[in-house]
């Protein structure tokens, strides 16, 4: 009645090869933070946070270690962060709060994820009330 598990050798080969397959391609990821609004109303200055993401990122438990593996760019309002796999987005927030904080500014913007791959600093909504501007 129950389907047996294939034999322990044919297992350790398949380990095998999808370890040898991620060796092979680093894998990029792509993150944008877009400052766009607060930007517009210079209240922050876009290449202040990307010089504070360049010297807060840590590769390895280090800072001041990016390398080849994080790359950040910048275009307009829009830093772009490159890095190598491991790398979590979840981390560009936090930072990006960070940044925020150090600034003052973090009970008037907030970090909000738009789409899988990127993050936009928007203001709170504090007229709740009249909902169309």
């Amino acid at each position: 009645a129950r389907a047996r598990p294939p034999p322990r050798s044919a297992m350790a080969i398949k380990g095998i090869k999808k370890k040898a397959a991620v060796k092979g391609k680093k894998q990029l990821l792509k993150f944008t933070i877009d400052c766009q609004q607060p930007a517009d109303d210079n209240i922050i200055e876009p290449k202040d946070l990307e010089k504070f993401l360049n010297s807060r990122i840590k590769v390895e438990g280090k800072t001041g270690n990016l390398g080849e593996r994080v790359t950040i760019t910048r275009e307009k309002s829009k830093i772009n962060v490159t890095a190598e796999a491991p790398f979590s987005k979840r981390y560009l927030k936090y930072l990006s709060k960070k940044y925020l904080k150090m600034q003052q500014l973090r009970d008037f913007l907030r970090v909000v994820a738009p789409n899988k791959t990127s993050y936009e600093l928007r203001y709170f909504n504090i007229n709740e009330d009249n909902e169309e501007e």
